[in-house]
């Protein structure tokens, strides 16, 4: 990993998130900066760790499953990445599920909803020759 270093607005800009929203990953024990008296400094670590909790969030994760798969992964390194990547499938499998799920009752709104325009259309033209 290289020393480069950032401060907290520096990488709030580049991922596009509130500063307050770091320093909540950071109560939450998910990123861990070097402080300089009130000054945070984040290693290039941090930036990592803070891209795959963006990523988590995106995909569904709380910040407890973030949280425990940095535990595993920190635990031992192969024996932690084994545990994570067990974890991450597990809890990847499951998201897949909700979201083929909510896929199916979109698509099965989608059709309600273009079934309801069409009559409506349907209406709007039968009331328009009415009123000729």
């Amino acid at each position: 990993m290289s020393n480069t270093t950032y401060t907290i607005s520096e990488l709030a800009k580049e991922f596009d998130v509130t500063t307050r929203a770091i320093r909540l990953y950071e109560e939450s024990g998910l990123v861990s900066p070097k402080r300089d008296g009130s000054k945070r400094i984040y290693q290039e670590r941090d930036r990592v760790r803070l891209q795959l909790i963006l990523r988590g969030k995106r995909i569904g994760f709380t910040l407890a499953q973030v949280k425990e798969m940095f535990d595993l992964y920190d635990s031992k390194p192969v024996e932690g990445e084994k545990k994570q990547i067990v974890y991450l499938l597990e809890i990847m499998e499951q998201r897949l599920e909700v979201l083929k799920l909510q896929r199916e009752e979109l698509e099965l709104a989608v059709v309600d909803i273009e079934s309801v325009c069409e009559r409506a259309k349907e209406t709007l033209a039968e009331l328009e020759k009415l009123s000729k």
